[in-house]
């Protein structure tokens, strides 16, 4: 039988010794899919990270956190992690979609996906990693497929990473396990920058989203997962 076992790798195996693009779903999916990637790659060869949707819509039911609000607040916790991974402001782009609506905007994936490209090029990045199409959010799978569009755009390499297919359904595929425990510090440093979804912020929406502890513990202390993708 032949093993389905990751191979290990380390984070310069991973960028080869190039810049590279993280695109996150939303704020906080850089650090659980790939903070410890960044957090090497800020230290080295460099990186850049783009955030596709604003994060408005975690804590739906809340008075106190209108989107608008919400949406600025998570913009501010995402620059605190990418700080704590080792990145400037400089380092991230905030896209702005609608959350949770990526997925409908279908007919502007090109239009989005050319948006990035110019950030990639002028950056030198043709290495990218994106979130797996194997997650069960609809904005996960967008940014999988808009990934796509840009590394056939750039004639470049494309590598995904899970989170809800890692945690809900354990179907991940992965080729690579990349040994995190150097960067787990800052790995969890950046994961508690987002504290709007960890039930430190936003108290008036008990059916708003909150990372389940054991959901903290496994994405800070496991080693990350990534598969190469062909676009």
């Amino acid at each position: 039988m032949v093993s389905t076992r990751p191979k290990s790798v380390t984070a310069s195996d991973l960028t080869a010794g190039d810049r590279i693009l993280a695109l996150a779903p939303h704020p906080d999916d850089e650090t659980l899919g790939c903070g410890a990637l960044l957090a090497a790659a800020f230290a080295t060869t460099g990186a850049h990270v783009i955030c596709m949707t604003d994060g408005a819509r975690s804590h739906p039911q809340s008075r106190d956190w209108p989107p608008a609000r919400l949406a600025d607040l998570r913009a501010a916790e995402m620059r605190e992690a990418i700080s704590h991974l080792g990145g400037t402001a400089e380092a991230l782009t905030m896209l702005g979609e609608p959350d949770g609506q990526l997925n409908m905007q279908y007919e502007r994936y090109e239009e989005i996906a050319q948006r990035i490209v110019e950030i990639a090029r002028q950056k030198g990045i043709r290495r990218v990693f994106a979130s797996s199409a194997s997650d069960a959010h609809h904005d996960h799978k967008a940014t999988a497929s808009i990934a796509r569009i840009v590394v056939r755009q750039l004639s470049g390499t494309l590598f995904s990473y899970p989170v809800w297919s890692r945690w809900d359904e354990g179907s991940f595929d992965a080729d690579y396990a990349l040994n995190s425990s150097p960067y787990r510090a800052q790995k969890a440093r950046a994961l508690f920058a987002h504290r709007s979804q960890l039930g430190k912020v936003v108290h008036d929406d008990p059916g708003g989203f909150v990372m389940p502890e054991r959901f903290v513990e496994m994405f800070v202390n496991e080693d990350e997962l990534y598969r190469e993708v062909n676009p």
